[in-house]
Order: C-alpha cells, then sequence, then structure tokens
C-alpha cells in the first residue's frame, strides 16, 4: 500500500465513522441534529462515497473532490466548536431550548460534545488529503 493510499483510507474511515455515528445518532437514538449540525453533515456526508471511488479507481480525484468539502466542514464546525465554547458571541441561534440542541448531555460521545468531535472528523479527513499526494487526472 502506498502512502496515497494509507491517508485516503485513513480519511474513509474517519468520514465513514462520523457519518455512522450522526446517523445513529439522529434514527436510533431519535436526536434532532441543529442547524449547524445539518450544515456539517452536507459537508461530511458526501466524503464517504467520493473516498470511497477514489479508492476503488486508483486516481487521485480525492483530493480534488474531498479538500473543499473537508475544508467547508471544517470551518463549519469550528464556528459550531466556538459557539459551544462561548468563544464567540451567540449571533445566531443553531440549538434552541424547544428544538434541536447540541447542549444537552446526551449530545456527547465519551463526554465530548458533538462540536468538538465534529470538529476533529474534518480535521483528521483534511490532514490525510492534504498528505496524499494525488495525481492529475
Amino acid at each position: 500500500m502506498s502512502r496515497n493510499d494509507i491517508a485516503i483510507s485513513t480519511a474513509f474511515l474517519v468520514a465513514l465513522a462520523a457519518t455512522l455515528g450522526a446517523l445513529f445518532i439522529g434514527e436510533v437514538l431519535g436526536q434532532m441534529p441543529c442547524t449547524l449540525c445539518w450544515y456539517q453533515r452536507i459537508a461530511m456526508f458526501p466524503l464517504v462515497p467520493v473516498l470511497a471511488i477514489s479508492l476503488w479507481r486508483g486516481d487521485g480525484l480525492a483530493r480534488l473532490y474531498g479538500l473543499p468539502l473537508a475544508l467547508a466542514g471544517l470551518v463549519l464546525s469550528g464556528w459550531h466548536s466556538g459557539l459551544y465554547a462561548g468563544l464567540i458571541p451567540q449571533s445566531i441561534a443553531p440549538c434552541t431550548k424547544d428544538g434541536p440542541s447540541c447542549t444537552d448531555q446526551a449530545q456527547t460521545i465519551l463526554s465530548l460534545p458533538i462540536p468538538y468531535l465534529a470538529f476533529a472528523a474534518f480535521a483528521a479527513v483534511l490532514a490525510c488529503l492534504i498528505l496524499s499526494k494525488g495525481k492529475r487526472p
């Protein structure tokens, strides 16, 4: 396995774990995601087929299509994490009292809140895509 294959495989596994985790929380546990979580899902979910197809075909197009998605997700999850931590003033309300909220204790995995886990996942995928060499088509 080449360095490129290892990096793309790692990015794929991280994206797959994040996607399955988000689906488990939403569909099995029945917890609705907040607005910013929805936007992060829009960036994370397509990474799984994009990275899988790139691995299957053996081309370097994962960087071309994956980097913008991972970067957008990292920015969104960074904003969400800043709101969660209170570092960014809350001019928008992604989590409401009577609607979906990421501030519940139930919205943690291994004592880490969902926004922080999303940030870590996007950072890991982005790092793997940057480390992969990629090829021009």
